[in-house]
């Protein structure tokens, strides 16, 4: 498989606190990637480095590069609203627009002017088949998203993301506040979506990350500890540290 994310020498500053630091990574289109580590240990940060979602941060400081289809994000002619486009971002609580469940997934397309409903109308219903929530939701598009069910919320928000038509999905702990039942939902959608699309996955959940990612980087204060296929991490890790979190001595 082709690389289609290459971070190197990625060091990030808040103020003087240096929150990453030397993360060299290259991540594999069509695949998922979890991201794993105790709290507070920079893979959440990391994650935004890759649409460029620290920007929204004071006094953050960013050096070294991440290329994306061959092109460093952080270049000064980079657009970023055309960048988050292409990278999609589900975040931890299912955050859905005060408004119906089809203008949810409408308001990407047509903030990057796609106006004819029958274009809309076949956007929004490929995009919530594509979140496995159509049969759900098919005959209530014109409800209020706000009265779905948590885990309906979290796939109306993949949805949402889809319908731009990106190439990365990024996703920082998209089932942390959901039950296991939309978990497992979830967890089977992502399986799907990778055929497609390169996800990667921030999670808390170790089982999860050894269930659903083709790789595994384990994360300590702001470094990457150890990045290999999720099997040798959770079998048979190289650095003590690694093996230490993941049967639970820290963390």
């Amino acid at each position: 498989m082709a690389d289609v994310i290459k971070v190197s020498e990625l060091n990030l500053y808040y103020g003087q606190h240096h929150a990453l630091t030397d993360i060299k990574m290259d991540i594999e289109e069509k695949s998922i990637t979890a991201f794993i580590g105790p709290s507070g240990c920079g893979k959440s940060t990391f994650l935004r480095t890759l649409n460029r979602m620290n920007d929204m941060i004071p006094n953050v400081r960013i050096t070294g590069t991440v290329k994306v289809a061959g092109k460093n994000i952080y270049d000064k002619d980079v657009e970023v609203e055309s960048l988050r486009k292409d990278i999609g971002m589900v975040f931890q609580h299912p955050n859905p627009f005060p408004k119906s469940i089809y203008d949810n997934i409408a308001y990407g397309p047509r903030l990057h002017g796609i106006t004819d409903r029958s274009r809309l109308d076949e956007i929004v219903e490929k995009s919530l088949k594509s979140a496995a929530l159509w049969d759900e939701v098919k005959d209530s598009l014109k409800k209020s998203a706000t009265g779905l069910s948590g885990g309906q919320q979290q796939r109306l928000c993949i949805a949402r993301a889809l319908a731009v038509n990106p190439q990365i999905l990024l996703m920082d702990e998209p089932t942390s506040a959901l039950d296991p039942i939309s978990t497992a939902k979830i967890e089977e959608l992502l399986d799907e979506l990778k055929g497609t699309y390169t996800i990667v996955i921030v999670t808390h959940n170790m089982q999860q990350a050894a269930r659903i990612s083709d790789k595994t980087a384990f994360f300590l204060t702001g470094e990457v500890v150890e990045y290999d296929a999720t099997p040798v991490i959770f079998q048979n890790p190289c650095d003590k540290r690694t093996e230490d979190y993941i049967t639970g001595r820290f963390g």
